[in-house]
């Protein structure tokens, strides 16, 4: 299992995960408006399964704008150093990212991924190269009345282990803390006031004289002075 804060950070970098319907417990922690989060040891002994969602009161598109923009994720998670994004579709269908973690005394972790994007609905990801093991999965931003409610899963693994019980005591905090990051982000992102279109400029008419000009005579009795 990879340190909890780094896994943290890579949560909100990679954007969208491998979905599945949430149980009734999943569901009644949503409806009390809290994030719902699940940690488990993978069956191979090597990565972990994680699974979170959360109820936020924000359309999908603005969810999906702060999901998948790389510029926001470092304020979300604080163990996030930098993310940026190496190559592109120019359609946007897809995009390589790279995101440095980095948590205490530890070594920091350089996770190069591809995402692969469906808007506004969901993004997959997967590992490309760097120090992780493993690291795949998806998002999942569903419309749910006036707002919209986000699913993440993932498997991912660290470099370096770490005890089983305790990172997943230590992600249980974590990864709450990274979605309600989001959720406050989508919320100010919601709120914050759109810039009205500027006035079109209309191109001048040839066939409309423009105002005079300063007078050349007037400029010459200036000189003469």
């Amino acid at each position: 299992m990879r340190p909890p804060a780094v896994l943290a950070a890579c949560l909100i970098a990679a954007g969208p995960a491998l979905a599945a319907d949430l149980d009734p417990q999943a569901r009644a922690q949503l409806d009390r408006g809290r994030p719902y989060v699940d940690v488990r040891a993978d069956p191979d002994g090597e990565s972990g399964l994680i699974r979170a969602a959360i109820d936020i009161a924000a359309p999908p598109q603005v969810v999906w704008d702060v999901v998948t923009d790389c510029d926001l994720a470092p304020k979300m998670v604080a163990s996030l150093k930098s993310c940026r994004i190496l190559q592109k579709d120019p359609a946007g269908a897809w995009d390589v990212r790279e995101d440095i973690s980095r948590m205490g005394f530890l070594p920091s972790v350089r996770n190069v991924f591809r995402s692969d994007y469906d808007p506004p609905k969901s993004v997959r990801f997967h590992r490309v190269a760097g120090d992780l093991k493993v690291f795949e999965g998806e998002w999942r931003i569903e419309p749910r009345g006036a707002g919209t409610r986000v699913v993440y899963e993932s498997r991912v693994s660290a470099p370096f282990r770490v005890p089983g019980p305790i990172a997943r005591i230590a992600l249980r905090y974590e990864v709450p803390q990274a979605l309600m990051a989001l959720r406050r982000e989508c919320l100010a992102a919601r709120s914050a006031p759109r810039e009205p279109p500027a006035p079109a400029r209309s191109a001048p008419d040839p066939a409309r004289p423009g105002p005079p000009g300063p007078s050349p005579v007037g400029r010459g009795a200036a000189g003469r002075d």
